[in-house]
């Protein structure tokens, strides 16, 4: 005979010993789960409970903490949206007694995708610094600064924006733009695309999360290029634009691409910082000949969570602004903390 649960008397074993009276017979029958197609799962469940699925021939169990079935011995999950976007690489400068020019910074790599984690396990969240600004005075030249990565758990690596450069663009999510007649730095596939080239006196844009940065045209540093778009906060949003080049005309700045690129600066104007929590680019200063100028900084990263209120957890640190979109609770994390599902 099978064991037999009587929710009055306890667990009755083959030998109709009872566990409610202390039985400790080995049973060598079978315990007899419900079972049932997919489609006739239960819902709304108060308490764990477990059944065998014709549809997947096995076992699973309910968790109500997460609303779903579960496989018995795989751990629960839950599916979430991510939006991981890193630094933006920082402008470069010219201060010597030159009309060369250095190229606009690549923006932060940018990461958007689905994905499942596990409950109860503690992701870290790492924000990414834009790069730093840079000033020059007298005979200095200098290649922008790199930013910093952006890391969501084991899940998601952002890569940080190249530098801008003077002698040499970084390579990054997007790369830096490069100096006067260099070519851009390279982007990192599937997170953002190359920086511009430059011309003999002017750089060339950084490159941005949706498209390249634009190469210099004679004197006139070059764009840089657009960021790409999310709506994961219920808001279309642009993150990740290039920061625009350093020129050597007097007249003409150039644009920071669309997500927050800084702007490049004319002749003897500073470039202008990315987009804070955009990781776009920053803008690279103007030929100055002699005099001071001053880069822009990349725009710092930003890591934004997407989960089903229903599930989500209020078990985080970083201080995360918290807003609700529809369906989904949404935490973005414009400084570095944890999450536990």
């Amino acid at each position: 005979m099978p064991i037999v649960l009587d929710p009055t008397a306890g667990i009755t074993f083959p030998d109709n010993s009872t566990a409610a009276t202390g039985g400790s017979a080995t049973p060598t029958g079978a315990f007899q789960l419900p079972a049932g197609t997919t489609a006739q799962r239960p819902t709304g469940l108060a308490s764990v409970s477990i059944r065998y699925n014709t549809t997947l021939g096995y076992a699973e169990y309910y968790v109500p903490a997460v609303a779903n079935w579960f496989a018995v011995g795989n751990n629960p999950t839950i599916n979430i949206s991510y939006l991981v976007v890193a630094g933006g690489g920082g402008g470069g400068e010219t201060s010597a007694t030159t009309v060369a020019v250095a190229g606009g910074g690549g923006a932060g790599g940018l990461l958007a995708n689905s994905t499942s984690i596990l409950v109860g396990t503690s992701y870290t969240i790492t924000v990414g610094a834009g790069g730093a600004a840079i000033t020059g005075t007298g005979s200095t030249n200098s290649n922008g600064n790199a930013g910093s990565n952006s890391v969501f758990g084991s899940i998601a690596t952002a890569i940080g924006g190249g530098g801008a450069g003077y002698s040499a663009a970084g390579n990054g999510g997007s790369g830096g733009g490069g100096g006067s007649a260099a070519s851009g730095g390279t982007g990192t596939s599937g997170q953002g695309f190359n920086g511009g080239a430059g011309a003999a006196s002017g750089g060339g844009g950084g490159g941005g999360a949706g498209a390249v940065g634009n190469a210099a045209s004679g004197m006139t540093g070059g764009a840089g290029g657009a960021g790409a778009n999310s709506s994961i906060t219920g808001t279309n949003v642009t993150y990740a634009g290039g920061g625009g080049a350093g020129g050597a005309s007097s007249a003409v700045a150039s644009a920071g691409g669309i997500g927050g690129g800084g702007a490049g600066g004319a002749r003897f104007a500073n470039g202008t910082n990315g987009g804070t929590n955009l990781g776009a680019g920053g803008g690279s200063a103007g030929a100055a000949v002699p005099g001071t100028v001053t880069s822009g900084a990349g725009g710092s990263g930003v890591i934004i969570l997407s989960i089903p209120t229903a599930i989500c957890s209020n078990n985080y640190t970083g201080s995360p602004n918290v807003t609700v979109s529809g369906a989904n609770t949404i935490l973005k994390f414009t400084s570095s903390g944890t999450y536990t599902a």
